[in-house]
């Protein structure tokens, strides 16, 4: 090859017998020739030997005429460009030095790069931008000139009218080689530094305003979506593409990450935030250490530092107390998981705390330290724990001994921290005598075998000798004594034959908080292997109530999961099953379902499942313990979040029968109300009409394969429309009740006709038999007023878990049976035999009968009269209301606090014994009927608090069905006490208001009593103005209809709390703005107002000027805006489109003559309201960032149909549309990750408006602006996926936008099938990878 060439190009170079165009034709057919005759494959080798030989000519005009023969070889395509330009830029010779040659050589690649395809021109431009990298910063001018060669192709490639490639490709390069902050080369000059500006607009319009001061509610629903992912190494935002956002946008987001720090219950939001994985705690190749985050920690305990200079006492429960309890359990979990490192975090206190002066708190400190290290002494090596060292002698800098601080108050444990630390490393050969007097102290108090509970001498052995084993047993020995009561003492427990180890008197709360991690997790290890040791021994004496208490203290706390909710879930209840321990079995749910905070959801629902397990065998067919079961199950499945439901059932898509009841159709009725009400408040089918697709499909699937049912038409209208729509499908035939009514007659009289006895009972208690056997007890009953021995022998012989099916069968007959009574006497024997059946006979519990009543699917007057027979059995006899009136007014619903629970219980179940087994029908029977029983233990239950989740879905099915408005207020009037003991009544009412919101608008009284009643139980328990404001109080308790009070300005800006401060470890919520969004809410949707004005009140509390609004903070209450205005129903948030509808058709924006300024100046809220030159459309932009930036997916999922129906046909000009790309432009990449469906019509609506635009305008101003967006939304988003749809839109634009957006069609300006053909096609549903591709 070299030779054949060298002939063709040597003899022209060297001949000087032509002039110069014969040369050039002569070279030109010979290496025409040679060409044809190569293979596809010497090509580039052919054309990079004519490179190498140009560059090795030392004449200029040799150069120049080989160039021109080069040029005209690719003018007539004889050589591709693409291939002429790769060689010339990836030539060795080509050194800035050979300044000629250089100059050559980019004249010539400028003349012929407009035919490289613009891919090829990317990477050309790469290439010449990496060779002008080379050119030194100082040098002669003399040389400068022909230099700028190269900088004329720069700005070729970059010239948007040419239009070589997508302007984004460009930027994209530059970026990579001069990322923000890096000034690009001097030959370069503006040029770069213009074009990157030029993308300024395109990078605002994917911000979204203001979102460096937007922050989350922690466990809210919104906090859980991608819309606070950080970057783990920097903290900073993952923005999409190379952008030149603001700068803020680049910083790292330190404060985020820290408010979300302080913020109890947040360690999964953080973890979810900086995608650190628990999994890997035992892979060392896996550590995740995180600096970022151990920076925050430590900035945080200086906080803490400094905020404990100011406070004077510590052990009030005040918010320092708050804050250091917080961090230790913060700290605990993050070093524990290895994103934090100890002695890293350690050494940056000490150097952030040197020459402060902070030592106030530095026995807080010194706490928060020591649960690491006893913790993890054992462990690790001394060299990890040495730079405590130097922190001790920054803070301890006194001479004198310290003297022992009051050992009877709490904090003395804090005090003594330093000391026990001391203690732990000894064990590793060190030693300080600064504590020697508080060490003697805690030495003679070892020898003293005799340890008083009164003060915290226990608790402080504990913390100090954990790791020593000789020392530990004495204290720890003390403590769990004193909770596992002597042997010999015995004690009563509910019901009969039940006894129980003597111990009653739990260890206080302020103790256990006062023992270390390292104490704590030894004391609940100790018991949960007891327990399990006990269970083995299948001992008939019951746990101690004293044990039970503190074991569901322990679990309260988080630091020690591993031990506590993990062991409980996975290893307690397992084994308990397996040793057939029933009684300890039942003590354990008892404790889930009345002792439990804020017990993570997959524990939840890993219980649930057991539960269904559980429920399958045998031996659990016994009526108390498989009344437990299901009362269990039942509190799991409504206690659900509405935002952890999906999350949960999503985890079991490939086997849903194991979270879902096989035999329970009251269960599974629960979950389904539990799953409409989640998908309501989520927003989750917001703009579907089918479950087709969805994670809930097989789960109702399934639950219609297990318990096929219907559902009242009153109840299923306010289900989502694809619920709806399912259960309309999938229709079950139901029996008559006439037919009901005859097949008990035709059972009844079989009873009357047989008379063996064996017979009576086999037939009647058959598996398979009809379950119509309590119809017949109540006909015995209605008859004769009297049930034989036989009869109790049938519901012995039924079992439990049968007898729910006759009891579901009952309900409906007692519904015919209250239809058809003639009223009057009768009316009232029908009532006297249902309570007696109920209470003097024991054959149902009234919890029991009343779900089943609940959940049965009654139309028209039959539901009337079911929810009457449900009143009658609540409100007619006084058995009920005094169990109530009773307990509500002898107990607290603050067991953490109450060292005598205990006595209490028993002397209630005393008065108001439970009777589970039929006793009061073995007593009535002639003979009675002498029952040798042995009940299970009951610690914490009973009626009242079973009734309580039953009582939940009683309102709701009350609420449902308009004419008994009357019967439930009457029920809230008599029973709403017992809200006193709900685990969630201000959730219960938010789900309550929410999920009801279309049944109660005209409703304001029933709203007014319902929050009344559930508020007003609580008002002896909680401090004034811990839920509604005062305002609220007294002005809309007002019941009179005819002043209804209508709220002014100043009562929507009133920002609600301040809250007291409380134990969040067992308070309804995880922290402080949990609480105040809910309640919060529960007023705003309490109010007699529509939706719609409340919307509207909340967006003027930032759109209109208000007095109490300060403007400095106006990001701040646009996002307290926007999360309580996306935790409202729909009504409430859609008034936002209007005001957008409203904006857009302004004159501001609809007309181009009206405003004549540089828009995206304008909609740049944040330099706007800086400059005090804000205008109502940036208000607006910003406002609706804020809004939906916190709102769900489900929310979100209605943009593409506002902007396709309502946007699309008023957007006409071009300050309209970019008004519109600025308001959706930043939430491409939540619904790309969210709900792609949704971005793809996005997608093509953006490019339908601006048809419309082009269209309507005669000219357009931004026109870069626009294609560069619409570039950025091909290679970060859509890819190729809206191809087909946009392809016939731009070919029918103007021609210079056609021009810059033919990249997007792979339409060449010149040859189009070429192009056409070099294109990279894209799978339809993988814009992802050719996201990938672009890269």
């Amino acid at each position: 090859m070299e030779s054949q060439l060298q002939s063709i190009f040597e003899d022209v170079v060297v001949g000087d017998r032509f002039d110069e165009r014969t040369k050039l034709v002569s070279c030109l057919g010979a290496f025409r020739q040679y060409w044809s005759t190569l293979p596809q494959e010497s090509h580039d080798q052919c054309v990079q030997w004519i490179v190498r030989f140009i560059h090795s000519q030392h004449s200029p005009k040799r150069i120049s005429f080989l160039y021109d023969c080069l040029a005209m070889a690719v003018e007539t395509s004889l050589l591709p460009p693409r291939m002429v330009c790769q060689a010339l830029m990836s030539s060795d010779s080509l050194e800035w030095e050979r300044t000629q040659l250089w100059a050559l050589t980019f004249k010539l690649i400028r003349k012929i790069i407009g035919g490289v395809d613009y891919k090829g021109v990317r990477d050309l431009l790469k290439a010449v931008m990496d060779k002008i990298q080379t050119v030194p910063n100082f040098m002669s001018s003399a040389v400068v000139q022909q230099l700028l060669a190269a900088r004329e192709v720069v700005e070729y490639i970059l010239d948007r009218n040419a239009c070589l490639l997508p302007a984004y490709f460009a930027v994209t390069e530059i970026r990579k080689l001069y990322p923000e902050g890096m000034l690009s080369h001097w030959l370069l000059g503006s040029l770069i530094s213009d074009f990157v500006d030029s993308f300024r607009p395109t990078a605002r319009i994917n911000s979204i305003c203001g979102r460096c001061n937007l922050l989350p509610v922690v466990n809210n629903s919104g906090a859980i979506c991608n819309s606070w992912k950080l970057d783990p190494t920097t903290l900073r935002f993952p923005l999409r593409g190379m952008l030149p956002y603001d700068k803020d946008l680049f910083e790292p987001q330190t404060g985020l990450l820290r408010y979300v720090l302080e913020q109890p219950y947040s360690r999964d939001m953080v973890c979810n935030m900086l995608g650190l994985n628990k999994q890997t705690l035992n892979i060392a190749q896996h550590k995740q250490r995180c600096p970022v985050l151990e920076d925050q920690l430590v900035d945080l305990v200086v906080y803490a530092m400094e905020r404990s200079e100011t406070e004077e006492q510590f052990d009030d429960g005040g918010t320092s107390q708050l804050l250091w309890q917080h961090l230790s359990s913060q700290l605990i979990f993050f070093v524990l998981f290895q994103f934090a490192s100890f002695p890293h975090m350690v050494l940056s206190l000490h150097q952030k705390l040197a020459g402060r002066g902070l030592i106030k708190g530095r026995d807080h400190l010194m706490w928060v330290l020591l649960q690491f290290i006893s913790g993890s002494i054992q462990k690790n090596a001394l060299a990890d724990f040495l730079p405590v060292m130097k922190l001790f002698d920054l803070l301890y800098p006194e001479k004198e001994c310290i003297p022992v601080p009051d050992i009877n108050k709490p904090q003395s444990t804090h005090a003594f921290a330093m000391t026990c630390i001391w203690i732990h490393l000894n064990r590793k050969q060190l030693t300080r005598f600064l504590f020697l007097s508080v060490f003697r102290f805690l030495q003679q108090s070892l020898r003293n075998k005799s340890l008083p509970m009164t003060d915290y001498k226990i608790a402080l052995l504990c913390n100090a000798y954990s790791t020593n084993s000789e020392c530990f047993t004495l204290p720890m020995g003390v403590l769990v004594e004193t909770i596992y009561g002597n042997g010999s003492m015995r004690i009563t427990l509910p019901g009969t034959n039940c006894m129980a180890s003597g111990s009653v008197t739990p260890l206080p709360m302020n103790l256990l908080d006062s023992l270390t991690v390292h104490a704590k997790m030894s004391l609940i290890h100790s018991i949960a292997t007891r327990v399990i040791k006990l269970a083995h021994a299948k001992s008939s004496l019951a746990l101690a109530p004293a044990l039970v208490e503190t074991y569901s203290r322990l679990l309260v706390y988080m630091e020690i999961e591993s031990l506590g909710i993990k062991g409980f879930i996975s290893q307690l209840l397992p084994n308990v099953f397996k040793s057939h321990a029933w009684g300890i079995l039942h003590t354990l749910l008892e404790m889930f379902s009345y002792r439990m905070h804020h017990i993570q959801p997959h524990y939840r629902v890993q219980l649930l499942s057991h539960l269904h397990s559980l429920a399958a065998v045998p031996q659990t067919n016994q009526n108390q313990l498989h009344l437990c079961v299901e009362s269990t199950a039942l509190r799991l499945i409504t206690a659900l979040g509405s935002s952890e439901v999906q999350p949960q059932f999503t985890r079991f898509l490939n086997d849903p029968k194991t979270v879902l009841s096989a035999e329970s159709e009251e269960l599974n009725r629960a979950l389904i109300l539990t799953l409409a009400r989640a998908t309501h408040v989520t927003d989750f089918f917001t703009g579907s009409d089918s479950i087709q697709g969805t994670w809930c499909k097989d789960i109702l699937q399934t639950i219609m394969n297990f318990t096929p049912h219907n559902w009242a038409s009153h109840t299923l209208s306010c289900f989502p429309a694809p619920l709806q729509a399912f259960f309309k499908q999938n229709n079950v035939p139901q029996e008559s009740r006439f037919n009901l009514k005859k097949n008990v007659e035709e059972e009844y009289r079989k009873w009357k006709s047989m008379t063996v006895e064996n017979d009576i009972i086999t037939h009647f208690s058959m598996q398979g038999s009809p379950p119509l056997f309590l119809c017949l007890l109540w006909k015995m009953l209605l008859e004769t007023d009297h049930i034989n021995q036989i009869g109790f022998r049938v519901l012995e012989r039924i079992g439990a878990r049968a007898l729910v099916a006759h009891v579901r069968t009952f309900a409906d007959f007692l519904v015919y049976e209250f239809s058809t009574s003639a009223g009057g006497q009768q009316l009232n024997k029908c009532i006297e035999i249902l309570n007696d059946m109920v209470w003097k006979y024991n054959i149902v519990t009234l919890d029991r009968l009343i779900l089943c009543l609940a959940m049965r699917s009654h139309e028209g007057n039959e539901a009337q009269v079911c929810y009457f027979i449900i009143q009658l059995l609540l409100l007619k006899p006084n058995d009920f209301r005094n169990r109530v009136s009773d307990f509500v007014k002898e107990n607290a619903p603050e067991h953490w606090l109450q060292s005598d629970w205990h006595t209490k219980h028993m002397t209630y179940h005393k008065k108001y014994p439970e009777k589970l087994y039929f006793e009061g029908l073995a007593e009535q029977v002639n003979p009675p009927i002498q029952l040798h029983l042995q009940y299970l233990p009951i610690y914490f239950g009973n009626v009242c608090l079973r009734f309580l989740p039953v009582f939940d879905i009683v309102i709701h099915r009350f609420l449902e069905l308009l004419p008994v408005s009357k019967s439930l207020e009457t029920l809230l009037d008599h029973l709403g006490g017992l809200y006193k003991f709900h685990d969630r009544p201000v959730t219960y009412l938010y789900n309550t208001l929410h999920y009801y919101e279309r049944h109660l608008r005209d409703r304001t009284n029933l709203k007014r009593k319902l929050v009344h009643a559930i508020m007003s139980s609580l008002k002896d328990n909680r401090t004034p103005g811990w839920c509604l404001s005062e305002t609220y109080l007294k002005c809309a308790m007002n019941p009179r209809d005819d002043n209804v009070w209508i709220p002014d300005d100043t009562y929507y800006c009133k920002s609600p709390g301040p809250f007291p401060n409380c134990d969040w470890r067992f308070n309804e919520f995880p922290n402080p703005a949990a609480h105040a969004l809910h309640v919060t809410c529960v007023e705003l949707m309490a109010l007699a107002v529509p939706g719609k004005d409340v919307g509207n009140a909340l967006l003027n509390v930032v759109l209109k000027s208000q007095p109490l609004v300060p403007r400095e903070n106006i990001t701040a209450w646009m996002n307290a805006i926007g999360l309580v205005i996306t935790a409202l129903p729909e009504p409430y948030w859609i008034v936002l489109h209007d005001r957008i509808v409203s904006v857009i058709s302004s004159a501001v924006l609809s007309s181009e003559t009206e405003w004549v300024g540089y828009p995206f100046q304008l909609l740049d809220f944040t330099a706007c309201h800086r400059s005090y030159s804000e205008m109502h459309c940036s208000y607006i932009l910003a406002l609706a960032h804020a809004v939906w930036h916190h709102s769900s997916i489900g929310q979100l999922s209605l943009i593409p149909k506002f902007l396709s129906e309502v946007l699309k046909p008023i957007v006409k000009t071009e300050f309209q549309l970019l008004y519109v790309y600025h308001l959706v432009g930043p939430f491409l990449q939540r619904f790309q990750q969210e709900r792609t469906r949704c971005m793809l019509e996005i997608g093509v609506a953006f490019y339908e408006m601006l048809q419309a635009v082009d269209q309507h305008s005669k000219h357009l101003a931004y026109m870069d602006p626009i294609c560069d967006f619409l570039y950025h939304i091909k290679y970060m988003f859509t890819g190729d996926s809206v191809k087909d749809q946009v392809e016939r839109i731009i070919c029918s634009l103007r021609p210079a936008m056609r021009l810059r957006l033919r990249f997007i069609t792979h339409i060449s300006k010149m040859e189009p099938a070429a192009a056409a053909s070099t294109a990279t096609s894209v799978p339809q549903n993988e814009p992802v990878a050719f996201i990938k591709t672009f890269y």
